[in-house]
């Protein structure tokens, strides 16, 4: 039978109507797909400890290259000055104060110091609502990668936490803790099975990051990929060290050549994934997060001679509350969202990711959770400022860096401290004196008084947990640490003590 010419073009217009509503709707579908959530975590990373936030010797293309393509904060800041309480703040909203995760775990002690540190929470309470159960409620996929230290028990770990996936995390808090064998392998790691004789962790990781992208790259997945780099100890590819140790000279600010190899083993790890996203054409639909959990370690207390890392210009390092101990790099990037090449000055902590990244997905939806974070996503998708009246830290505890328990807030430019041990509050100003070097609580008494009745009521509200006057407290041996399960200074902590010359 021989079809009308005008029979035909009307079959024609028809195909091609129904094949571009076809296409319009899978362009549709994918337009409005949810995006994938990367947050890459550094651990013990300074503030200064890459090219674009001012190293003098790190060299970090991928880190810079992140920056360039999304927007940077210049006051980022980490919930504690030590890791996991940092990390049980991401996990939930929440400052560490009000889950009471307040130190690392399970810490150290100073039996005999003038206070007595409270009875705080060494895990991550599986009642709490975590930031990958909330998003596996969305349709998420979950995976975590790297560093947990969130519980010494096992049902504490990621994989009973909202992942689906856990390589790599559980109890320890650095590569040789509990048992492990340090950056190569083996790895005597319970959650990762060891890698051929010469391997790096970092490396390792970073592979099965990427293995993890091509497997699921057809999915909503969220990939928590929290590093062990660049915590001691101290370990580095030769060929790595050996290239920084050419560029040292005095000076630098950075001058550790092993460290730098270190940092440069992370953002290798970065690249390896920013590749697989590109290979995988998932850039476009794929928020990636930069952070570090703490300030930089100046010096760890196994080696105090080794300068590891150096914060300047800001005061102190990890371990403190000034600057340097908890002032960190943060990145955003998310193509044609995230303005490219942005910075912003709004101070930012880490109880804001989950609320933030709600915010990203869902344009604000939040159900029924409680924060105590902010959602940054007006500042970050230019669509306003957020209401942020102050940030806090509580810290009721001593660190072998040098803290004793304080507490402080941040408020505008204006950063108040208070020192337990002997009631001592400090005031500075921060846009005039960054590196925290003039106290003018004399100067100002009222500002003084305003930001001691905020830190007192964010106290109150938080209920956190305070030191008390320790009734063993001995003059003598007031620098003495207690390093195991037991509940005064053994022999084998008198050996340590010494063997280190813990007199502070």
């Amino acid at each position: 039978m021989k079809l009308s010419k005008h029979l035909v073009l009307a079959c024609f217009y028809t195909l091609v109507f129904f094949c571009c509503k076809n296409e319009k709707r899978e362009l549709s579908k994918e337009h409005t797909k949810r995006p994938n959530v990367i947050l890459f975590l550094v651990d013990d990373m300074g503030w200064t400890d890459s090219g674009v936030y001012g190293s003098d010797l790190y060299k970090t293309p991928n880190i810079d290259k992140l920056a360039s393509q999304g927007m940077m904060f210049t006051d980022g800041y980490a919930a504690c000055t030590v890791c996991s309480p940092t990390r049980a703040s991401i996990m939930t909203g929440k400052y560490p104060a009000t889950i009471n995760v307040t130190d690392w775990i399970k810490g150290h002690n100073k039996p005999y110091a003038k206070m007595q540190i409270p009875d705080w929470n060494m895990k991550l309470d599986l009642e709490e609502k975590t930031l990958p159960e909330e998003l596996k409620k969305r349709g998420y996929k979950t995976a975590h990668i790297g560093k947990w230290h969130l519980g010494e028990d096992e049902k504490f770990w990621p994989e009973n936490q909202g992942f689906d996936v856990n390589i790599g995390g559980h109890s320890g808090g650095s590569p040789k803790a509990n048992g492990g064998g340090g950056y190569f392998s083996p790895y005597n790691n319970p959650r990762l099975e060891n890698g051929i004789e010469g391997e790096y962790l970092t490396n390792r990781l970073a592979d099965e990051a990427v293995k993890y992208i091509n497997q699921n790259k057809d999915s909503t997945f969220f990939l928590n990929f929290w590093l062990y780099n660049v915590h001691t100890p101290l370990q580095a590819n030769a060929s790595k060290i050996e290239k920084y140790k050419k560029l040292v000279n005095d000076s630098l600010h950075h001058s550790n050549a092993v460290y730098a190899a270190m940092v440069e083993h992370m953002d290798d790890a970065l690249g390896s994934v920013m590749q697989s996203l590109k290979d995988n054409r998932l850039e476009e639909n794929t928020i990636i997060i930069f952070n570090s959990d703490n300030g930089g370690l100046r010096g760890n207390f196994e080696n105090r001679r080794i300068k590891v890392t150096d914060n300047y210009p800001l005061r102190s390092g990890k371990g403190d509350i000034y600057e340097g101990g908890v002032r960190v790099p943060l990145i955003f990037k998310w193509p044609k969202r995230i303005a490219a090449g942005t910075s912003s000055n709004t101070p930012e902590i880490s109880a804001d990711l989950f609320p933030t990244i709600l915010g990203l997905i869902d344009d604000g939806e939040k159900n029924d959770l409680q924060f105590d974070g902010v959602d940054l996503s007006p500042v970050l998708l230019d669509k306003g400022e957020v209401n942020r009246p102050a940030i806090f830290w509580h810290y009721p505890h001593y660190h072998l860096e040098g803290a004793k328990p304080y507490s402080a807030i941040r408020k505008g430019d204006w950063k108040l401290i208070q020192v337990f041990e002997n009631d001592k509050l400090e005031l500075y100003n921060l846009k005039d004196d960054i590196g925290e070097n003039k106290n003018l609580v004399d100067l100002y008494p009222e500002k003084t008084n305003e930001l001691f009745g905020d830190l007192n009521a964010w106290r109150t509200k938080t209920a956190a947990q305070l030191p008390s006057k320790n009734l063993n407290y001995d003059a003598e041996h007031e620098n003495d640490w207690k390093f195991n399960k037991s509940a005064t200074i053994t022999e084998e902590d008198k050996k340590v003590n010494q063997k280190n010359n813990v007199k502070l």
